[in-house]
């Protein structure tokens, strides 16, 4: 049987040094030390719009790249889109290397230097 979603994404969140997960906002966020890098958008909320997906920090600039490369795989989240945050949208085919990367990149974008050479 196929994982859902938001196991799959629990499972590459929590695999980062100290990253642990938190309840926020009435969805699952997942942060290292209290820094938010990834929070899960439910279908059945507000945040994800009838469809699961996953927030994440982006480098300056590449929010806009992805979204209007494939639009139907990356969105502009509310209320942290501004800040140049992305979406990911876990339904349909979800490459979830790739989504590991977005994450780890997010992560690298949120821990301390100590946590960073972990990664290495």
């Amino acid at each position: 049987m196929a994982l859902r979603p938001l196991t799959r994404l629990r499972r590459l969140c929590l695999r980062l040094p100290e990253a642990h997960e938190v309840e926020a906002w009435g969805a699952p966020t997942f942060r290292v030390k209290n820094k938010l890098f990834a929070m899960y958008a439910a279908p059945d909320n507000h945040h994800g719009g009838g469809r699961p997906g996953v927030w994440v920090k982006a480098a300056p600039g590449n929010q806009q790249l992805m979204v209007r490369a494939q639009p139907t795989r990356f969105f502009v989240p509310p209320y942290v889109g501004p800040s140049g945050w992305v979406g990911v949208w876990l339904d349909g085919k979800v490459d979830w290397e790739e989504l590991a990367g977005l994450l780890e990149d997010s992560y690298r974008m949120t821990a301390p230097k100590r946590l960073l050479k972990e990664l290495e």
